[in-house]
């Protein structure tokens, strides 16, 4: 087959699939995420040698330090794998959750039904994990799902493929519930993109600039977010011995991921006692710290910040520092240089709080907390495929509900419309 007929094939079986788990039953899904633990726990020798062929490739490709490392499949790797799905298999299967029943005045009864999207298709670099996480995810709320991991991963990806086959046929389920795209050429990229009448859904997650392409490529709704600039901002009736180690964690827990802090912003009239402090917690850490004038005025710890470092998403131990006369300041900053994905303010002051809850436009908006807690783990979810920055149809981390939409549902006795 050519390569579009390769991508054709594989999307055409995944709508088959989609429509038979419609029929299946919590149980078998969890008994098919059961099998899947099982399995990476047998077959753990073979996926580290199938990964070692894509460490080595990846090493003679000049990847960086940081690259290999997402993409090594270590024990504690795929323990963590295993870990997260024996907790999916323990969370509730919201479909076929009917909310929000009404009775109309003509007797009627009306509700809304959690159903799935259909067929799901996810485009993602470098950690094979995400390969599991996202299949099994999927498979929880009876959808099909299509993945194509980047071309660096592609021997681990397969490897994962067959035990995923494995699970699914074990309990009887549509083996191409889960497929991996078999080829690296990024022309199937382009392909997969134009099948609108195949698939209902597209997930990019890796950097800016493949979530970018995608977007701007694809004939299907897309769920994205393209960068995680976020900020902190310290109002002037904050506790500042609580706002210190929240700045400290928010920037150099880790550093490289989206919920990292980029931003920080202090309200002038607490600015001279809390920068001094907190410069050298951070120097400490190994923060750089780049500010506004203001700013390096009060701490010589404190080097100049360029236009263009505003709004910038490091993903490393540097930090914009700027300070704000007042709240609607502080707020007009996080409009021009947000990326919508988290804020947080850390105040005392009740109405300040709420305020900042009401008028910040973020996927995730904190009162005295850690950026990194933008996390589905974190946020009572138990797990998630991504965070997304859009709002329709989902804002946030997406756990099992956002892999699932509502269609309505009506109960009769006969009534006709008159």
């Amino acid at each position: 087959m050519t390569l579009e007929q390769t991508i054709l094939d594989v999307a055409r079986r995944a709508k088959v699939a989609s429509s038979s788990l419609l029929s299946l039953s919590t149980i078998t899904k969890n008994r098919v995420l059961i099998r899947v633990a099982d399995l990476l726990l047998k077959e753990e020798e073979a996926l580290q040698s199938a990964n070692n062929k894509d460490l080595q490739l990846g090493t003679e490709k000049g990847l960086s330090a940081a690259m290999l490392d997402r993409l090594r499949l270590t024990d504690t790797v795929i323990n963590s794998m295993v870990t997260a799905l024996h907790e999916l298999c323990a969370l509730p299967d919201p479909i076929g959750k009917i909310e929000d029943f009404v009775k109309r005045p003509n007797g009627m009864l009306v509700g809304r039904m959690r159903v799935p999207l259909g067929v799901i298709a996810m485009i993602y670099e470098s950690r094979p994990n995400v390969t599991v996480d996202a299949a099994a995810l999927c498979l929880k709320t009876g959808n099909a799902v299509i993945l194509r991991g980047g071309s660096e991963a592609i021997h681990s990806n397969l490897a994962l493929a067959g035990i995923l086959k494995k699970a699914l046929i074990s309990q009887g389920v549509d083996e191409d519930a889960v497929q991996v795209i078999p080829v690296t050429d990024r022309q199937a990229i382009d392909i997969l993109l134009t099948q609108d009448e195949l698939i209902d859904l597209v997930i990019p997650r890796g950097g800016e600039s493949l979530i970018r392409f995608v977007a701007q490529n694809s004939r299907i709704p897309v769920l994205k977010h393209y960068k995680g600039v976020c900020h902190i901002f310290v109002d002037r009736d904050a506790d500042l011995e609580k706002a210190v180690p929240l700045v400290i964690n928010s920037k150099t827990h880790r550093p490289g991921v989206c919920n990292a802090l980029e931003g920080l912003l202090i309200h002038q009239d607490v600015a001279a006692a809390y920068l001094p402090v907190l410069a050298a917690a951070l120097a400490e850490k190994g923060v750089e710290l780049r500010g506004c004038p203001q700013s390096t005025a009060i701490s010589a710890q404190i080097g100049s910040a360029s236009e263009s470092d505003w709004g910038t998403e490091f993903l490393d131990l540097t930090l914009c520092v700027k300070v704000v006369k007042d709240f609607d300041e502080a707020k007009a900053y996080i409009q021009k240089y947000g990326s919508r994905h988290t804020e947080t303010i850390v105040t005392e002051n009740y109405s300040t709080a709420q305020r900042f809850l009401g008028e910040i436009d973020a996927s995730a908006v904190m009162i005295n907390a850690s950026t990194r807690f933008n996390d589905g783990g974190q946020l009572g979810l138990g797990a998630e495929i991504g965070i997304s920055t859009t709002k329709l149809h989902a804002y946030g981390p997406m756990g099992l509900e956002e892999l699932t939409t509502r269609k309505f549902i009506v109960y009769g006795q006969g009534q006709v419309r008159e």
